[in-house]
């Protein structure tokens, strides 16, 4: 069986492209969804990958329909490989039921893991570089150690509440209590 997937990022947008072109490509059952490609929760995709069953094919208009990035892609098309089921991207004609359907993607495939490789070692060179530098990375400290001092003294004196300490300190209860222990 032939399953679609249309997604269009806003309320402005219009599916009738998509699924003109779905029905075109013999689509049995198409779902949709009106959410950015970005967002985890998208109740037609779930309704599309519920119905779809061994030796099916989920079709899409376009590779960017069903998500943002190269990785995701990837690991999605090869939880269908996984699962027996077919994939095709009618724009970018790649169809995994063919074998230069899969050819192509797993030449993306590949693409996808030299990027991710390439980021992660512009990533470590740039904290490596820094490091050098004498910056250290993450979150700046709230209190230097003369405030957690007047911190810790203020405490000590039980006439002092919690929420006062943390007021004029201008700070928040649980980092008070992380700055005690």
């Amino acid at each position: 069986m032939l399953i679609g997937y249309a997604r269009v990022s806003t309320h402005d947008q219009n599916l009738g492209l998509q699924n003109d072109s779905l029905k075109k490509a013999g689509c049995e059952k198409i779902f949709s969804d009106q959410v950015s490609g970005t967002k985890d929760s998208r109740p037609g995709l779930s309704r599309a990958m519920d119905t779809l069953r061994k030796g099916d094919t989920l079709i899409v208009w376009k590779l960017d329909r069903l998500g943002r990035s190269l990785p995701h892609l990837v690991k999605f098309i090869n939880d269908l490989k996984n699962k027996e089921i077919g994939f095709k991207s009618l724009q970018e004609s790649i169809d995994t039921t063919s074998g230069v359907g899969k050819l192509v993607f797993h030449m993306f495939a590949a693409l996808a893991e030299f990027e991710k490789d390439i980021i992660q070692e512009r990533t470590m060179a740039g904290l490596a570089s820094a490091r050098a530098r004498g910056k250290l990375g993450g979150r700046p400290k709230i209190l230097d150690g003369k405030k957690i001092a007047l911190a810790k003294t203020m405490y000590k004196n039980k006439d002092i509440s919690v929420k006062d300490i943390c007021k004029t300190l201008n700070i928040g209860k649980t980092t008070f209590y992380r700055y005690i222990r």
